[in-house]
């Protein structure tokens, strides 16, 4: 279907893609993972023929039509949104310009030509191109009324889901998306994720959304060392398996026969899972005939996260009394009446995601609510992690001095002290003396995640962790919270982190809270608190 040959790219003279030859087959969705830098959009771009190769080439297969999820938002700005849908068809969408180009100028000597392209939109569908379109605009949450707005007038965030309903407009044969579910929320990722499951053709995908790949991908490919590997199975299986012959290779006094047979059973119980979409049907498949010599060890380096406390908390946690807030006339959040319990791990959710982002910003001391109060346990210590962490790194200085702002005792202060925690996040060696000013997105959550580990708080809160980190610091971080032993106040937009860590949910509204005991999709799928819902954020 899609054929890479020989294909390199370098940068100066850091090589990105050394002679990487590889087949992206119809049927198959492909997961394209490695660590942030590796290259995973330009090897997208690289396929999509935005950007050519040192050398080598991408070739799709003749009379197939490949489809990209565009990221420039202002290209289409002179379209109509259900324009800029059917635009995903390229061919379809000219054959329709020319049709209506030759009725303007209509005669006879043109009728006949009419006649021929007309019947060829009809081959392709063409009568239904608006219905179809405006189909998915309306699943993606794009209402009728919006359908004939120019694009230039569209709120940006609604923008992205008509771009992604481009890209899946009218069945390409494969379809090309980096980060897919950025800004869109649970229920659309939800329709998108079933959407791709059934899809036929073939995907290759970008995304740092772990239930979203575990949900539509057969394999996943993984960037390593400038070369391109795909492993059959979604991003769990990958990652579980390679942890597991990692474990293996380490075992030294193992029988061969001894690992051959957990390889078998750790197939076996992956395979075994109820399986209903195209897609993991076909991933069942794929894994049950599995040959275990194709299970590697990753080489990827994963930090190593572990959240201690310094003193246990007692039963008081936090108390909350009639807490609002409102901004520039606009009610976030009112009556906030909560009290949390010692072990609670809440997920606040909001339909606005200024409301939980100001409602962490006022538990922290920063900013004021309009009325209400809260009350700390007086064993309680609490440990923060922003959404906007720009304002911790200010200072021109290095990793080790940076950390040594939060030491509290002499111990604390030694440099070997604050390079163990700047190392459990992969700062070690000269990384540690790198400079607060040229650090990345990810490095600085990083750094902000080793300052949490040596706070030693009791009560973490999180407002979108998982921003700007790769999948290895995102799996390590959820896992280690499964672990920790004191309450979590956690927003998260990741799936997969909300549901396997939340034990108890609390939207924030303008006419107030919505408190539950159960997990994120349970609370999400409930038939009653959905009605709920609707009546308390309209």
């Amino acid at each position: 279907m899609l054929s890479v040959s020989n294909l390199s790219i370098q940068f100066g003279k850091r090589v990105l893609f050394d002679d990487v030859n590889t087949v992206f087959n119809n049927g198959n969705c492909y997961g394209i993972i490695g660590a942030n830098g590796s290259g995973k959009s330009t090897f997208l771009k690289l396929l999509a023929g935005k950007m050519e190769p040192t050398s080598g080439n991408v070739l799709l297969e003749s009379g197939k039509r490949m489809s990209i999820l565009e990221q420039d938002h202002t290209i289409f700005d002179e379209k109509t949104v259900l324009e800029t849908v059917i635009m995903g068809n390229e061919n379809l969408f000219a054959l329709k310009s020319e049709i209506d180009k030759l009725y303007e100028d209509y005669s006879d000597n043109n009728a006949d030509r009419i006649g021929v392209l007309q019947e060829k939109y009809e081959e392709m569908d063409g009568w239904n191109s608006e219905s179809n379109a405006a189909s998915l605009l309306s699943n993606l949450g794009i209402k009728e009324d919006l359908h004939y707005t120019l694009m230039k007038d569209v709120d940006p965030k609604l923008k992205v889901r008509i771009l992604l309903a481009k890209s899946l407009f009218g069945d390409p044969d494969v379809l090309i998306m980096d980060e897919p579910t950025n800004d869109l929320d649970y229920h659309t990722i939800n329709w998108l994720e079933n959407y791709l499951a059934n899809f036929d053709n073939c995907i290759i995908v970008v995304s740092h959304d772990r239930h979203f790949l575990d949900s539509v991908c057969t394999h996943i490919s993984d960037i390593d060392f400038g070369k391109i590997n795909h492993y059959s199975g979604n991003y769990t299986f990958w990652y579980e398996s390679s942890q597991l012959a990692l474990r293996q290779r380490m075992q030294q006094n193992k029988k061969a026969e001894e690992k051959k047979k957990e390889l078998e059973q750790f197939i076996a119980r992956f395979s075994a899972n109820v399986a209903k979409s195209k897609q993991a049907t076909s991933r069942k498949k794929m894994i049950e005939k599995l040959n275990i010599e194709e299970i590697k060890p990753s080489s990827r380096r994963y930090p190593a996260i572990i959240f201690e406390r310094e003193r246990q908390a007692g039963d008081q946690i936090l108390n909350i009394e009639n807490l609002s807030k409102s901004v520039d006339g606009e009610i976030l959040f009112s009556n906030i009446n909560l009290n949390l319990a010692k072990g609670d791990k809440v997920l606040f959710y909001s339909k606005d995601s200024r409301a939980t982002t100001i409602f962490y910003e006022i538990l922290n001391g920063k900013i004021s609510s309009d009325s209400g109060n809260f009350d700390w346990g007086i064993t309680t210590s609490q440990s923060y992690l922003p959404l906007d962490n720009s304002g911790f790194f200010n200072d021109n200085i290095n990793l080790v001095d940076w950390l040594r702002k939060w030491a509290r005792t002499k111990e604390e202060k030694e440099e070997v002290y604050l390079r163990g925690f700047l190392g459990k996040m992969i700062f070690s060696g000269e990384e540690a003396l790198k400079k607060c000013s040229v650090l990345s997105g990810g490095e600085k959550v990083r750094c902000m995640i080793s300052r949490m580990m040596m706070k030693k708080a009791n009560v973490l809160m999180l407002d979108e962790p998982t921003n700007h980190l790769d999948l290895e610091s995102i799996t390590t971080f959820n896992n280690s919270l499964k672990k920790y032993k004191g309450t979590v106040l956690l927003t998260t937009h990741d799936h997969q982190f909300a549901q396997t860590l939340s034990n108890r949910i609390v939207e924030l509204t303008p006419k107030g809270i919505i408190d539950r005991h159960m997990s994120f999709d349970e609370y999400m799928e409930n038939e009653k608190i959905k009605d709920l819902r609707d009546k308390m954020n309209n």
